[in-house]
């Protein structure tokens, strides 16, 4: 028996075939093999297409059954992982609108710190555990005053993960989970925000059908089974947005464990059992997978959306081969890049930073001394660096990670990154061998009852510890780089 997952990233849609008795991978795959672009019309906008995401899960899968390493027939559940907040309004015909503003789109930040002051400040964390900020509520609000005429149009909003679905089954489901990251749920009284659909002047029949993250979010259409090579029927068993998809992927379930992601953004994700807000809104909390009416369980999320995306954009500047090449040179400079500091803001506000659109910058380069190896490294530490100032702020706001779980994928593939990381946080990593595809595949065996949560991670074996080094000169370091970025942020 087989399990399918799918993962719609920024960059690529992935796909994961998992074995269901030994959780194994079969196949993995992505398409396309280059990352495919954010289409920005303006400064801080930033949008894909639905479309173009559907066309590539068909071909991913199809590369996936090209492989020949498995019977398709043999997949009896699928589920889908997708990056957060991005809104996509269907019409009654289930057409795309518009195209979807994605999750680092900051065009509604000014709409959503009016709507924190309006409903009021107490009563946005109290009862939706963040400020409305630039999330898909307040998308879908600068649609309806800039667009009004897509906005009449719209039928249903979904979030990227319930499109996909809605494309594989014709059905359209949302979660609690999903409604949370779009701050449309309210926490303390377990329902659809009142305060939100009225504010922002919304019907509540745009909302899709809500269901369980695990649980049936309708079944394969014989159509589409037949172009994909795959059963009709095949449940949709599992819908979750990728940072609590990754935690999942990691078994970070339970409160007080935490995981770490550092693809194209980066994320520290724990998890706690109570209904927690930071004042200032610079990390958020969401319902997690396993989040139920009766049982709390919330995922505070720290999100810098400019992390893998600047060692992507400096391996385009300098024209290196590869990920690896760069890896290879910044491991001969020392901690610190001989005094170059890079930021790495350029994907839009930080919410850590209070929805700054600081920008990336670099500072102290040396035309003597500064070559690409420098730029690698320190671009590397910069995000390491970013990592630490928000986690600073999740110590704040009472959590403490004793360790930190990631998969051994992107940025975690490097060992400058890594040993970076681990030593600006002064906390120990656990890698595993997992990503957001994997996680999706597990998710759905769950959701279709193949397995329980407790057989579910039976194969989760840890590839590698990484512990802080005894002379430890990233403290002072990132001392060095704070102070700069204080000193940046109070010219913008």
């Amino acid at each position: 028996m087989l399990l399918l997952g799918i993962d719609i990233g920024t960059s690529s849609i992935k796909v994961s075939v998992v074995d269901a008795d030994t959780k194994q991978v079969v196949v993995a795959t992505q398409f396309p093999e280059t990352e495919r672009t954010i289409r920005s019309l303006q400064p801080g906008w930033a949008e894909q297409s639905p479309l173009q995401w559907w066309e590539d899960v068909k071909q991913a899968i199809a590369k996936a059954n090209a492989t020949k390493k498995y019977d398709p027939k043999n997949i009896r559940s699928i589920g889908i992982a997708y990056q957060m907040h991005g809104l996509v309004c269907i019409d009654k015909n289930k057409n795309v609108l518009r195209d979807s503003i994605i999750w680092c789109d900051s065009r509604a930040v000014s709409i959503g710190n009016k709507a924190f002051e309006q409903i009021g400040a107490a009563n946005c964390l109290s009862h939706l555990l963040n400020s409305p900020g630039n999330f898909t509520a307040s998308k879908l609000a600068w649609v309806k005053q800039y667009e009004p005429e897509i906005f009449a149009k719209i039928d249903t909003i979904l979030l990227p993960g319930d499109y996909i679905a809605m494309q594989l089954t014709g059905e359209r489901t949302t979660t609690i989970s999903s409604l949370s990251e779009g701050i449309f749920w309210d926490f303390k009284n377990n329902q659809l925000s009142e305060e939100v659909l009225n504010y922002f002047g919304f019907d509540h029949s745009i909302i899709p059908a809500i269901k369980d993250t695990f649980s049936e979010h309708g079944k394969l259409l014989a159509t589409v089974a037949d172009e994909l090579g795959l059963s009709p029927g095949i449940p949709i068993a599992y819908k979750a947005g990728d940072q609590p998809n990754n935690a999942l992927s990691l078994n970070v379930l339970h409160p007080g464990e935490v995981a770490a992601t550092a693809g194209t953004s980066g994320v520290i994700y724990g998890v706690s059992d109570q209904l927690t807000s930071d004042k200032q809104s610079r990390i958020n909390s969401f319902a997690h997978v396993n989040h139920t009416a009766s049982i709390n369980s919330i995922g505070v999320l720290l999100c810098i959306n400019g992390t893998g995306i600047l060692n992507s954009w400096v391996k385009k500047m300098t024209g290196a081969a590869s990920y690896q090449q760069m890896n290879d040179a910044a491991k001969k400079i020392q901690p610190g890049s001989e005094g170059l500091q890079i930021f790495p803001f350029g994907n839009g506000a930080e919410r850590m930073l209070n929805n700054v659109a600081a920008g990336s910058s670099f500072q102290h380069i040396n035309f003597n001394i500064h070559g690409p190896a420098h730029i690698f490294r320190a671009a590397q530490e910069g995000i390491a660096f970013a990592f630490r100032y928000g986690l600073d702020i999740m110590r704040e706001n009472g959590m403490h990670p004793s360790i930190i779980k990631a998969g051994k994928a992107n940025m975690f593939l490097s060992d400058v990154f890594t040993e970076a990381f681990v030593n600006a946080t002064n906390t120990p990593v656990e890698l595993y061998n997992c990503d957001g595809a994997v996680g999706a595949a597990i998710g759905g065996g769950i959701g279709a009852k193949i397995f329980s949560e407790k057989e579910a991670f039976a194969g989760n074996n840890l590839l590698q510890l990484v512990e802080p080094t005894n002379d430890n000169p990233y403290d002072e370091l990132y001392e060095k780089w704070k102070d700069q970025l204080n000193t940046l942020l109070q010219t913008i």
